[in-house]
C-alpha cells in the first residue's frame, strides 16, 4: 500500500492575502464545499477574530464528509498565560478539531519583531500547543521563517520546533516564509530535522518567491515531511503560495503517494471552479489543468502524438479532468489540420478541399488571425468548406454612432447606438439598438433584428470580449485582433475571432462568426 501524504489547504486564508481577492462569507462556505468533495484533509477556514468575514464563516460551520476544518491564529502573547491570551481562547471557542498556530522560528525575527527574550518565545510556543491539546484538540505549529531562520542560528530554530513537538504537537510545520529557500537546501535541513522529530509529523509550508515552490514541497516530501500545505491555484500575497494543482498530481501519478483525493480527475473543475469564483481569467499555461496543458501546434509534434501520445504528453490528460487539443496555426503540418478535423467528425476526403482549406487557414494567419483560441471560428470555415452551412441571415450595411454627454442629472455618460440592415429569408430588417459600448449596441442590434426567426439567441450571452494591436508602432491605422467568447445557457463556452484595420469591424466580424455559430448548433 502507498505511504500517505496529508495535504493541508490555505485558500481561504492565505488565497485572501492575493492582491484583487476578496472572498465573500459565501465564497468560502462554497470553494470550502468543493475543497471537501474533492477529499483535501484539512481545510483552514480563516482567523477567528481577525475579520467579520471569518467570524461569520466560524459562526456558520459546514458541515464536511471528507475534510477537517482547522482554525488558524498565534501563539499566546508575550507577558500573558496561555489561560488568558484572547487570542488563543478565540481559537477554541469556534469548536473546530484542529487549530493551527503560527510561532516565530527565527533568532532574528524574535529579537527584532517580537523583542523578547529567546526563552520566552519557547515558552509562548509550548504553553500554546499545551493550552490546545489540554482541550482536546488537534494541535499544529507554523514554524514561521523556519528556513531562514536555520541558516542564521540553526540550534535556536530548531529548539522552536522541538518545544511544539515536545508539548503534543501532531504536526511541526516548516515554513518558507520568504519563499527564496531552494530544493537542495530544503533537503539538507529537512535531513536534520528528522534526526529530532519524526517525518510523520512534520508538514511543510512553502512561498513562491522564486518560483520553487512547488519543487520545495517535493523535496520536502522527498526527504520525510508527510503533510504539505498550499493553496489552490497558487493564490497568495506577494508571488503567491505552493499551488496544490500542481502538487497533488505529481504527488498521486509522479512520486506512487496515496492522498485523500477521492477522484484526481476533478482536479481541473476545482481549478477552474475557485477561477469562475473570483472572476479571473484561467491561466492556459497552468500545469495538469491549463487549456493548453496538452495543446499540440508544431506538424512534427502533431505526427508523434498521433502515433504515441506519450511521446509528448507526460500523464493522459483525461487523469486529471483535461483533454488533449490540436491546435491550427501558420506553423501547422497537415496532421494538425487532420487531427482537428477528425474531432470535428468532418469528412475531408476531397484532397484538392483540403489542401485549399489549409492554404487559406495559413493566409488568414499571417493577416493576423489566430485559430488558437478561436474554435468556433475554426469550425465555421470547415463546415462551409467540406459541407453546407445554411446562410442565417445576409448583412447590408451597419452604422455606429457614440455620444458622450450630460445626462438630465447632469452625470457625463457615454453611450453608443448601432443600426444595421440585415436580409433574413429575402426579407430586408432594419435594427436599432443602444448600448454601453459600440460592440454591446452592435450585438444587441444583430440579436434583436434575429430573435423573432432564431429564439435560440435568446440562451446565449457574450461572456468575454478581447481586443489585440497586431502592428504596434503605427498608431491608429493598426491592424487589430479582436477575441469573443460566447456562452450558452448550459455554461458551454465557445470563442470566435475578428480581424481589421477598423476595430469595429473586426467586432462584428467575431460577433458576427460567434451568433452563426450558435445557430448552427440550434439548428
Amino acid at each position: 500500500m502507498a505511504e500517505r501524504i496529508y495535504i493541508y489547504d490555505s485558500t481561504l486564508r492565505d488565497g485572501a492575502q492575493t492582491r484583487g481577492v476578496d472572498f465573500s462569507v459565501v465564497d468560502k462556505q462554497d470553494i470550502a464545499a468543493e475543497l471537501d468533495k474533492f477529499g483535501i484533509d484539512y481545510i483552514e477556514g480563516g482567523w477567528p477574530g481577525a475579520n467579520p468575514t471569518d467570524d461569520e464563516f466560524f459562526a456558520k460551520p459546514l458541515k464536511l464528509k471528507n475534510s477537517q476544518l482547522t482554525a488558524f491564529g498565534m501563539t499566546r502573547r508575550a507577558g500573558r498565560s496561555a489561560d488568558n491570551d484572547p487570542n488563543l481562547n478565540s481559537l477554541l471557542e469556534v469548536g473546530t478539531k484542529s487549530i493551527c498556530i503560527v510561532g516565530k522560528a527565527s533568532k532574528y525575527q524574535v529579537e527584532t519583531a517580537l523583542e523578547i527574550a529567546l526563552d520566552e518565545n519557547l515558552k509562548m510556543i509550548a504553553e500554546s500547543i499545551e493550552q490546545l491539546t489540554k482541550k482536546g484538540r488537534e494541535a499544529l505549529f507554523d514554524a514561521e521563517h523556519f528556513f531562514d531562520g536555520c541558516k542564521q542560528d540553526r540550534e535556536y530554530t530548531f529548539s522552536c520546533i522541538k518545544a511544539a513537538y515536545d508539548a503534543g504537537a501532531r504536526w511541526v510545520v516548516l515554513c518558507d516564509t520568504n519563499g527564496g529557500t531552494l530544493p537542495d537546501e530544503i533537503e539538507e535541513i529537512i535531513g536534520e530535522v528528522i534526526k529530532h522529530i519524526p517525518g510523520k509529523n512534520l508538514g511543510i509550508h512553502c512561498h513562491n518567491d522564486t518560483e520553487n515552490a512547488v519543487a520545495n514541497s517535493l523535496a520536502a516530501v522527498r526527504a520525510g515531511v508527510r503533510q504539505v500545505q498550499g493553496t489552490i491555484n497558487g493564490l497568495g500575497e506577494r508571488c503567491g503560495n505552493a499551488n496544490l494543482v500542481s502538487i497533488i498530481p505529481s504527488l498521486m501519478l509522479k512520486m506512487g503517494f496515496e492522498t485523500g483525493v477521492k477522484d484526481l480527475s476533478d482536479l481541473s473543475h476545482l481549478s477552474h471552479f475557485l477561477d469562475e469564483k473570483l472572476n479571473r481569467i484561467p491561466n492556459i499555461q497552468a500545469p495538469y489543468v491549463g487549456a493548453a496543458a496538452f495543446s499540440h501546434k508544431g506538424g512534427l509534434h502533431v505526427s508523434a502524438v498521433a502515433k504515441d501520445p506519450n511521446s509528448y504528453e507526460h500523464i493522459e490528460p483525461e487523469k486529471v479532468g483535461n483533454s488533449r487539443k490540436i491546435l491550427v496555426s501558420d506553423q501547422a503540418g497537415k496532421s494538425n489540420f487532420v487531427n482537428r478535423l477528425d474531432d470535428l467528425e468532418i469528412d475531408y476526403s476531397d484532397e484538392n478541399k483540403l489542401q485549399e482549406f489549409m492554404a487559406n487557414i495559413k493566409e488568414l494567419e499571417n493577416k493576423g488571425y489566430s485559430y488558437d483560441g478561436a474554435d468556433a471560428s475554426f469550425e465555421l470555415m470547415a463546415r462551409r468548406t467540406f459541407e453546407a452551412v445554411p446562410a442565417f441571415f445576409l448583412l447590408n450595411n451597419f452604422r455606429v454612432l457614440t455620444e458622450r454627454r450630460f445626462n438630465a442629472k447632469g452625470v457625463l455618460i457615454t453611450q453608443s447606438e448601432a443600426t444595421l440592415k440585415l436580409a433574413v429569408d429575402g426579407k430586408e430588417k432594419l435594427s436599432v439598438s443602444e448600448g454601453n459600448g459600440p460592440v454591446n449596441a452592435l450585438d444587441k442590434a444583430l440579436r434583436a433584428a434575429l430573435i423573432d426567426k432564431y429564439p435560440h439567441l435568446n440562451e446565449t450571452k457574450l461572456v468575454d470580449y478581447k481586443v489585440r494591436i497586431m502592428n504596434p508602432g503605427v498608431g491608429t491605422k493598426a491592424i487589430t485582433r479582436v477575441l469573443i467568447e460566447t456562452e450558452d445557457r448550459n455554461g458551454e463556452r465557445w470563442s470566435t475571432i475578428g480581424v481589421s484595420e477598423n476595430v469595429i469591424d473586426a467586432s462584428f466580424n467575431a460577433i458576427n462568426d460567434s451568433i452563426c455559430y450558435g445557430l448552427m448548433k440550434f439548428a
